[in-house]
Protein backbone atom coordinates (compact mmCIF):
# COMPACT_ATOMS: atom_id res chain seq x y z
CA UNK A 1 0.00 0.00 0.00
CA UNK A 2 1.07 3.28 -1.19
CA UNK A 3 2.09 5.38 1.97
CA UNK A 4 -0.37 7.93 1.37
CA UNK A 5 -3.16 5.22 0.55
CA UNK A 6 -6.00 5.38 2.94
CA UNK A 7 -5.75 2.95 5.69
CA UNK A 8 -9.39 1.70 5.99
CA UNK A 9 -11.68 2.15 2.38
CA UNK A 10 -15.32 1.37 2.95
CA UNK A 11 -17.57 1.08 -0.51
CA UNK A 12 -21.05 1.10 -1.34
CA UNK A 13 -22.08 -0.41 2.23
CA UNK A 14 -25.48 -1.77 3.05
CA UNK A 15 -26.60 -3.59 6.19
CA UNK A 16 -30.14 -5.07 6.44
CA UNK A 17 -31.57 -6.45 9.48
CA UNK A 18 -35.12 -7.74 8.31
CA UNK A 19 -36.42 -4.59 6.80
CA UNK A 20 -34.96 -2.15 8.12
CA UNK A 21 -31.84 -1.18 6.54
CA UNK A 22 -29.22 0.57 8.89
CA UNK A 23 -26.60 1.11 6.57
CA UNK A 24 -27.36 2.43 2.52
CA UNK A 25 -24.49 2.52 0.22
CA UNK A 26 -22.48 4.23 2.34
CA UNK A 27 -18.74 4.93 1.35
CA UNK A 28 -15.39 6.94 2.73
CA UNK A 29 -12.15 6.85 3.56
CA UNK A 30 -9.85 6.92 6.23
CA UNK A 31 -6.62 8.52 5.74
CA UNK A 32 -3.41 7.29 7.52
CA UNK A 33 -2.43 9.20 10.49
CA UNK A 34 -5.84 10.83 10.93
CA UNK A 35 -8.16 11.41 13.73
CA UNK A 36 -11.58 10.69 11.76
CA UNK A 37 -14.62 11.30 13.49
CA UNK A 38 -18.44 9.81 12.25
CA UNK A 39 -21.37 12.05 13.63
CA UNK A 40 -25.03 11.92 13.07
CA UNK A 41 -28.03 12.20 15.08
CA UNK A 42 -29.25 9.18 17.69
CA UNK A 43 -29.89 6.02 15.04
CA UNK A 44 -28.05 7.38 12.53
CA UNK A 45 -26.31 3.88 11.98
CA UNK A 46 -22.71 5.39 13.66
CA UNK A 47 -22.42 2.14 15.86
CA UNK A 48 -24.08 -0.11 12.92
CA UNK A 49 -21.50 1.04 10.77
CA UNK A 50 -18.27 0.01 13.74
CA UNK A 51 -19.95 -3.59 14.53
CA UNK A 52 -19.31 -4.01 10.52
CA UNK A 53 -16.18 -2.58 10.12
CA UNK A 54 -15.11 -4.54 13.07
CA UNK A 55 -16.39 -7.87 11.97
CA UNK A 56 -19.21 -8.30 14.03
CA UNK A 57 -22.03 -7.65 11.49
CA UNK A 58 -21.49 -8.76 8.17
CA UNK A 59 -22.86 -6.54 5.14
CA UNK A 60 -25.35 -7.70 2.57
CA UNK A 61 -23.66 -5.05 0.03
CA UNK A 62 -20.30 -3.64 -0.49
CA UNK A 63 -16.50 -3.89 0.46
CA UNK A 64 -14.26 -2.93 3.63
CA UNK A 65 -10.54 -2.95 2.68
CA UNK A 66 -8.00 -2.29 5.81
CA UNK A 67 -4.37 -1.67 4.49
CA UNK A 68 -5.37 -2.57 0.86
CA UNK A 69 -6.78 -5.50 1.88
CA UNK A 70 -10.52 -7.05 1.42
CA UNK A 71 -11.35 -7.76 4.63
CA UNK A 72 -14.95 -7.72 3.96
CA UNK A 73 -15.54 -11.51 4.68
CA UNK A 74 -12.70 -11.57 7.54
CA UNK A 75 -14.14 -12.94 11.42
CA UNK A 76 -12.90 -10.79 13.95
CA UNK A 77 -10.25 -11.98 15.25
CA UNK A 78 -8.43 -12.17 12.30
CA UNK A 79 -8.86 -8.29 12.01
CA UNK A 80 -7.72 -7.63 15.25
CA UNK A 81 -4.39 -9.76 14.32
CA UNK A 82 -4.18 -7.58 11.46
CA UNK A 83 -4.39 -4.38 13.59
CA UNK A 84 -7.54 -3.10 13.31
CA UNK A 85 -9.04 -2.78 17.34
CA UNK A 86 -11.67 -0.70 18.93
CA UNK A 87 -13.43 -0.40 22.22
CA UNK A 88 -17.36 -0.16 23.08
CA UNK A 89 -19.78 2.10 23.54
CA UNK A 90 -20.55 0.51 26.49
CA UNK A 91 -17.91 -0.52 28.70
CA UNK A 92 -17.10 -4.13 27.43
CA UNK A 93 -14.69 -4.77 30.74
CA UNK A 94 -14.55 -8.06 33.05
CA UNK A 95 -15.35 -6.42 36.32
CA UNK A 96 -14.22 -9.05 38.67
CA UNK A 97 -10.71 -8.85 37.20
CA UNK A 98 -7.63 -6.72 37.56
CA UNK A 99 -6.98 -3.64 35.37
CA UNK A 100 -3.57 -5.67 34.44
CA UNK A 101 -5.50 -8.57 33.86
CA UNK A 102 -7.64 -7.04 31.64
CA UNK A 103 -5.42 -5.14 29.63
CA UNK A 104 -3.34 -8.70 28.94
CA UNK A 105 -6.35 -9.90 27.27
CA UNK A 106 -5.90 -7.58 24.68
CA UNK A 107 -3.09 -8.99 23.40
CA UNK A 108 -4.24 -12.44 23.45
CA UNK A 109 -4.95 -12.04 19.58
CA UNK A 110 -0.93 -12.06 19.50
CA UNK A 111 0.53 -14.67 21.29
CA UNK A 112 2.24 -17.55 19.71
CA UNK A 113 2.13 -20.47 22.51
CA UNK A 114 -0.69 -22.66 22.57
CA UNK A 115 -3.13 -23.41 25.06
CA UNK A 116 -1.19 -26.64 26.63
CA UNK A 117 1.62 -24.93 26.62
CA UNK A 118 -0.19 -21.63 28.87
CA UNK A 119 -1.84 -24.23 31.09
CA UNK A 120 1.16 -25.53 32.38
CA UNK A 121 2.93 -21.99 32.36
CA UNK A 122 6.51 -23.17 31.63
CA UNK A 123 9.52 -22.19 28.94
CA UNK A 124 8.02 -20.17 25.68
CA UNK A 125 4.31 -19.81 27.56
CA UNK A 126 6.19 -18.18 30.72
CA UNK A 127 8.85 -16.16 28.44
CA UNK A 128 5.92 -14.63 26.81
CA UNK A 129 3.88 -13.87 29.82
CA UNK A 130 6.74 -11.94 31.18
CA UNK A 131 7.94 -9.85 28.14
CA UNK A 132 3.67 -8.89 28.24
CA UNK A 133 3.67 -7.87 31.05
CA UNK A 134 6.51 -5.75 31.09
CA UNK A 135 5.74 -4.09 27.52
CA UNK A 136 2.07 -3.32 29.42
CA UNK A 137 3.23 -2.08 32.41
CA UNK A 138 6.41 0.24 30.33
CA UNK A 139 4.10 1.35 27.74
CA UNK A 140 0.27 1.07 28.10
CA UNK A 141 -0.05 1.99 32.27
CA UNK A 142 2.95 4.71 32.44
CA UNK A 143 1.36 6.05 28.88
CA UNK A 144 -2.29 6.34 30.08
CA UNK A 145 -1.44 7.15 33.77
CA UNK A 146 -3.05 4.28 35.56
CA UNK A 147 -0.10 2.60 37.30
CA UNK A 148 -1.64 3.34 40.64
CA UNK A 149 -4.87 1.22 40.20
CA UNK A 150 -3.47 -1.58 38.01
CA UNK A 151 -4.28 -4.44 40.30
CA UNK A 152 -7.45 -2.80 41.89
CA UNK A 153 -10.45 -4.59 40.20
CA UNK A 154 -12.20 -3.05 37.62
CA UNK A 155 -15.43 -3.29 38.77
CA UNK A 156 -14.18 -0.56 42.23
CA UNK A 157 -12.93 2.03 39.78
CA UNK A 158 -14.96 5.20 38.79
CA UNK A 159 -17.04 5.15 35.20
CA UNK A 160 -13.98 7.21 33.68
CA UNK A 161 -11.01 5.11 34.70
CA UNK A 162 -12.94 2.57 33.27
CA UNK A 163 -12.81 3.78 29.98
CA UNK A 164 -9.34 4.45 30.21
CA UNK A 165 -8.45 0.63 31.30
CA UNK A 166 -10.46 -0.28 28.47
CA UNK A 167 -8.84 2.21 25.57
CA UNK A 168 -5.84 0.58 27.11
CA UNK A 169 -7.02 -3.07 26.65
CA UNK A 170 -7.74 -1.85 23.07
CA UNK A 171 -4.25 -0.61 22.90
CA UNK A 172 -2.56 -3.66 23.69
CA UNK A 173 -3.98 -5.20 20.55
CA UNK A 174 -0.84 -3.36 18.90
CA UNK A 175 -3.50 -1.48 16.31
CA UNK A 176 -2.71 0.15 13.10
CA UNK A 177 -6.06 1.13 12.96
CA UNK A 178 -8.21 2.31 16.55
CA UNK A 179 -11.31 2.61 16.73
CA UNK A 180 -13.22 4.55 19.46
CA UNK A 181 -16.90 4.25 19.94
CA UNK A 182 -18.30 7.41 22.30
CA UNK A 183 -14.81 7.35 23.87
CA UNK A 184 -15.95 10.67 26.25
CA UNK A 185 -19.59 9.86 26.71
CA UNK A 186 -20.79 10.24 30.78
CA UNK A 187 -17.20 11.65 31.51
CA UNK A 188 -16.94 15.00 32.99
CA UNK A 189 -15.06 17.98 31.82
CA UNK A 190 -11.89 16.91 33.45
CA UNK A 191 -12.52 13.13 32.37
CA UNK A 192 -12.93 14.53 28.47
CA UNK A 193 -9.95 17.00 28.38
CA UNK A 194 -7.83 14.21 29.74
CA UNK A 195 -9.36 11.35 27.32
CA UNK A 196 -8.94 14.03 24.44
CA UNK A 197 -5.04 14.52 25.70
CA UNK A 198 -4.32 10.43 25.10
CA UNK A 199 -6.19 10.31 21.62
CA UNK A 200 -3.70 12.75 20.27
CA UNK A 201 -0.88 11.39 21.83
CA UNK A 202 -1.61 7.99 20.57
CA UNK A 203 -2.13 9.54 16.97
CA UNK A 204 1.50 11.24 17.81
CA UNK A 205 3.36 9.10 19.48
CA UNK A 206 2.15 5.85 18.75
CA UNK A 207 1.65 6.36 14.95
CA UNK A 208 -1.98 4.94 15.00
CA UNK A 209 -4.77 6.17 13.03
CA UNK A 210 -7.97 6.97 14.94
CA UNK A 211 -11.45 5.96 13.55
CA UNK A 212 -14.35 7.22 16.21
CA UNK A 213 -17.76 8.31 17.58
CA UNK A 214 -18.52 10.79 19.12
CA UNK A 215 -21.57 13.22 20.00
CA UNK A 216 -19.51 15.82 21.82
CA UNK A 217 -19.68 18.17 18.93
CA UNK A 218 -17.02 21.06 20.81
CA UNK A 219 -14.49 17.58 21.03
CA UNK A 220 -15.00 16.62 17.40
CA UNK A 221 -14.44 20.20 16.06
CA UNK A 222 -11.45 20.45 17.85
CA UNK A 223 -9.58 17.13 17.45
CA UNK A 224 -11.00 15.80 14.13
CA UNK A 225 -8.77 15.72 10.67
CA UNK A 226 -11.96 14.56 8.77
CA UNK A 227 -15.53 14.06 9.86
CA UNK A 228 -18.22 12.16 8.37
CA UNK A 229 -21.92 12.28 9.01
CA UNK A 230 -24.08 9.69 8.79
CA UNK A 231 -28.11 10.09 8.94
CA UNK A 232 -30.62 7.23 8.39
CA UNK A 233 -27.77 5.36 7.26
CA UNK A 234 -26.37 7.96 4.29
CA UNK A 235 -23.79 9.56 4.31
CA UNK A 236 -24.63 12.80 3.69
CA UNK A 237 -21.02 15.06 4.36
CA UNK A 238 -17.51 14.21 4.56
CA UNK A 239 -14.90 16.93 5.14
CA UNK A 240 -12.85 18.66 7.01
CA UNK A 241 -14.31 20.10 10.35
CA UNK A 242 -15.05 23.74 8.90
CA UNK A 243 -17.00 22.06 5.69
CA UNK A 244 -18.66 19.81 7.84
CA UNK A 245 -20.14 22.66 10.37
CA UNK A 246 -21.70 24.84 7.43
CA UNK A 247 -22.93 21.87 5.71
CA UNK A 248 -26.78 22.84 5.67
CA UNK A 249 -27.35 19.62 5.29
CA UNK A 250 -25.81 18.65 8.59
CA UNK A 251 -27.29 21.26 10.12
CA UNK A 252 -30.66 20.48 9.01
CA UNK A 253 -30.20 16.70 10.43
CA UNK A 254 -29.24 17.99 13.74
CA UNK A 255 -31.30 20.84 14.24
CA UNK A 256 -34.12 20.16 11.84
CA UNK A 257 -33.74 23.54 9.96
CA UNK A 258 -31.07 26.10 8.51
CA UNK A 259 -29.90 27.58 11.47
CA UNK A 260 -26.15 27.41 10.50
CA UNK A 261 -25.30 30.49 12.91
CA UNK A 262 -27.10 29.15 16.27
CA UNK A 263 -25.21 25.55 15.51
CA UNK A 264 -21.50 27.75 15.18
CA UNK A 265 -22.42 29.60 18.01
CA UNK A 266 -23.13 26.72 20.10
CA UNK A 267 -19.85 24.73 18.96
CA UNK A 268 -18.05 27.62 19.90
CA UNK A 269 -19.59 27.94 23.61
CA UNK A 270 -19.14 24.11 24.00
CA UNK A 271 -15.26 24.85 23.47
CA UNK A 272 -15.22 27.89 25.24
CA UNK A 273 -16.33 26.30 28.28
CA UNK A 274 -14.23 23.38 27.56
CA UNK A 275 -10.78 25.99 27.95
CA UNK A 276 -11.99 27.81 30.45
CA UNK A 277 -10.57 27.12 34.33
CA UNK A 278 -12.20 25.63 36.76
CA UNK A 279 -13.15 28.29 38.67
CA UNK A 280 -14.51 30.00 35.35
CA UNK A 281 -17.15 27.64 34.17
Amino acid sequence: MAQDSPILQVEHLTLSFGGITALNDVGFEVPPGSITTLIGPNGAGKTSLFNTISGFYRPQQGRIRFQGRDITRLPAPERAKLGLARSFQNIALFRGMSVLDNIKLGRHCHLRTNLLQNMWYLGAARREEMALRADIETRIIDFLEIDHIRHAPVASLPYGLQKRVEMARALAMQPRLLLLDEPVAGMNREETEDMARFILDVRAEWDVTVLMVEHDMGLVMDLSDHVVVLNFGHVIASGDPGQVQADPQVIQAYLGAGDITGLRRRLRADAASRLAPAGEA
